[in-house]
């Protein structure tokens, strides 16, 4: 499985150990096993109780010396810095093995399929706050924002963030009608046992205001498991269920309004830069000409 996206919100480069305006990261000390390594450039941890920020879960973490993933293997027990800046980015320093021997009994992780940009989205079918039945096909002619979270998330800076700066896309979009008419945002829960149509509908008024007006440009919707798992694994996202709680990925996909996927983005993003990029989608897809025109030209 790709574990490409991350649920932390990194930074893209790590070149410094402070953050833009200069205040050094709060530091904590990691203990865990790696069960996984990603392409990308992040192990996933199942770790222990960090004590004063975090209980134990498992995560994937960003790493600051690309020389680490040549070392660490699935099984490996770790001890690391957890470096935690202020704009809630986090990653991993100082990696070092202190046990290799779950090596041997660690199991490899299946590889899928990630969607390449313009292929198409997958269009199966979801279910949204008002309990109806859709498939992103519905949204065709429109650019359209998916990211996943789950709604009993207890991380204010995880899935509450991304839902937060979804809202303020959603309400800067809404002052401009032409572009708020052309574009859409979905948010998808990671988690159907729990967040049905009504618990989605009342999360989904929490960030808007309780103005259901917003859910004409907004859905959110769940699906079933084996869908959900599909969905994911086009995306490049993992998930899973531990102790009541769900550990995942994030991601943050853009579509194209012919359905294909535009852009991905998991840790190197402000809300400026996707509500921009969906504003350009849309308008590019209406300055396009059309299939006839082009045919009467020639």
């Amino acid at each position: 499985m790709s574990f490409r996206m991350l649920v932390v919100l990194t930074v893209a480069s790590l070149a410094t150990t402070t953050t833009g305006c200069g205040t050094k990261p709060k530091q904590y000390s990691l203990k865990g096993q790696v069960l996984d390594i990603s392409t990308s450039g992040e192990v996933i941890v199942r770790h222990e109780d960090i004590p004063g920020f975090m209980p134990a879960m498992t995560m994937p973490y960003k790493v600051r010396d690309p020389s680490v993933l040549q070392e660490v293997q699935p099984g490996d027990l770790i001890a690391a810095e957890l470096m935690v800046a202020k704009n809630g980015n986090y990653w991993l320093e100082g990696v070092r093995i202190t046990d290799q021997g779950g090596r041997k009994t660690a199991k490899p992780a299946m590889a899928t399929h990630v969607l390449k940009i313009g292929d198409k989205a997958p269009d199966l079918p979801l279910i949204n706050q008002d309990g109806k039945t859709f498939r992103l096909s519905d949204f065709k002619g429109k650019a359209l924002l998916i990211t996943f979270v789950y709604t009993r998330c207890p991380m204010p800076t995880f899935c509450p963030r991304l839902s937060s700066q979804f809202a303020k896309i959603h309400e800067h979009l809404a002052k401009t009608p032409d572009d708020y008419n052309k574009t859409h945002l979905l948010t998808i829960s990671f988690d159907p046992k729990y967040d049905t149509p009504a618990v989605l509908r009342r999360y989904g008024l929490a960030y808007l205001d309780n103005d259901a007006t917003g859910f004409s440009q907004w859905d959110f919707a769940t699906t079933n498991a084996t869908d959900l798992r599909a969905l994911a694994d086009a995306f490049g996202l993992t998930y899973f269920e531990e102790d009541n709680q769900i550990s995942h990925s994030m991601d943050i996909v853009l579509i194209t309004p012919e359905g294909s996927v535009a852009r991905y983005w998991s840790t190197d993003w402000t809300t400026a830069e996707l509500e921009d990029a969906l504003r350009q989608q849309s308008r590019a897809a209406a300055s396009a000409p059309s299939a006839s025109a082009e045919g009467m030209k020639r």
